[in-house]
């Protein structure tokens, strides 16, 4: 290393001093400093490190809008499901329109990943996050605030803060509806599942339901609504449970088109036709819901344009614009296809396989 004599300036050392003291190539200094994504945690940190122990002064960037990076981040649950593609494709059409990079984080609930988001987002230089989680702590939220970060929460567990936008649909709308329409069929015993019971969403779908069922004068029996995870195996256990109460009901309303499948099995494993002796009603209109045998009747949520919304709301709070109203809530529609009809005429001895 130079020797600075008394009295002179620091001399201002090379890349090449960097990348060899950080044993790294003289391209990957340049890349923490132009802040490229594509750089380990541990090699950024030793690089910084470094950076910061010599008094390296970066570059001054031009100045633009935003002095943050070309990219803004999506933090989702999972992205193996079709529900998570489709609001990842209304992501990505705002933000290819807006000439930003994406970056997609999947999560999966797991603690140490959720933790890693963050970290990334701030390392990136991310313009702001559309967070599409199970929960977003306070904790998180305090630290995206302290970063002056915009996020939006979409569809979160429960009511976000008023000071936190978000995008979700008409879940209570949506449940009412999916009730109605089998109550006018006919049908008086009309079972629910639902996804996780502490999930705003979930909660909002059944609640509808049971506001329909009130509003024709029947009763919401506690023991026809089942809770399960939004997923093809939670829709099947909990439609068996119901399929095998003494008075078993003769529609099924499904929290999510992938529980919906789960009842069709339930029903194929009990020898039920649908919909001549079980009615069944989804929700999100998945494109495989036209697809299924029947195809099924289904509450369309608009995930696309849910994907869609909160990426322009997320470009507005980049922008600095004031947000009028946080919160958006797109609407939901019933799609009628062939999975409902009118109860079989003996329920009685609907399923009786005794002789």
């Amino acid at each position: 290393m130079p020797v600075t004599q008394p009295g002179q300036a620091k001399p201002r050392p090379t890349l090449s001093t960097i990348a060899r003291e950080a044993n790294v190539s003289v391209p990957t200094v340049s890349k923490v400093l132009n802040g490229h994504s594509d750089i380990s945690a541990q090699t950024r940190r030793r690089i910084e490190a470094l950076l910061t122990r010599y008094g390296y002064q970066r570059p001054r960037a031009p100045r633009r809008k935003s002095q943050r990076g070309d990219l803004i981040d999506l933090v989702i649950n999972e992205l193996d499901s079709a529900w998570g593609l489709e609001i990842l494709t209304g992501v990505e059409q705002v933000a290819e329109a807006a000439g930003l990079g994406l970056v997609v984080s999947a999560v999966h609930n797991r603690a140490s990943l959720t933790r890693r988001w963050l970290e990334g987002l701030i390392s990136r230089g991310s313009q702001g996050a559309i967070l599409v989680l199970s929960d977003l702590s306070d904790e998180q939220r305090a630290e995206l605030h302290r970063r002056t970060l915009p996020f939006v929460v979409v569809d979160g567990v429960s009511q976000p803060p008023p000071d936190v936008p978000s995008v979700g649909a008409t879940n209570f709308t949506g449940g009412y509806a999916a009730a109605d329409h089998l109550i006018r069929l006919g049908h008086r015993r009309i079972g629910a599942i639902g996804g996780p019971e502490q999930m705003l969403c979930s909660r909002a779908r059944i609640a509808g339901y049971r506001a329909a069922l009130e509003s024709a004068g029947l009763s919401a029996d506690r023991e026809l609504v089942r809770y399960g995870n939004f997923q093809h195996v939670g829709g099947l256990r909990a439609a068996q449970q119901l399929l095998a109460l003494a008075e078993p009901p003769t529609a099924i309303f499904a929290g999510s088109d992938q529980q919906a499948t789960g009842v069709y099995e339930a029903a194929r494993l009990t020898g039920r036709q649908i919909p001549d002796d079980l009615s069944v009603v989804g929700f999100d209109d998945l494109h495989y819901a036209q697809w299924t045998a029947p195809p099924l009747t289904t509450v369309r949520q608009p995930l696309h344009e849910m994907g869609v919304s909160a990426a322009r709301l997320l470009l507005r709070l980049v922008n600095g614009e004031h947000l009028e109203a946080p919160r958006i809530e797109l609407a939901t529609e019933l799609v009628i296809r062939n999975s409902t009809a009118q109860p079989p005429a003996n329920v009685s001895k609907v399923g009786d396989t005794t002789s």
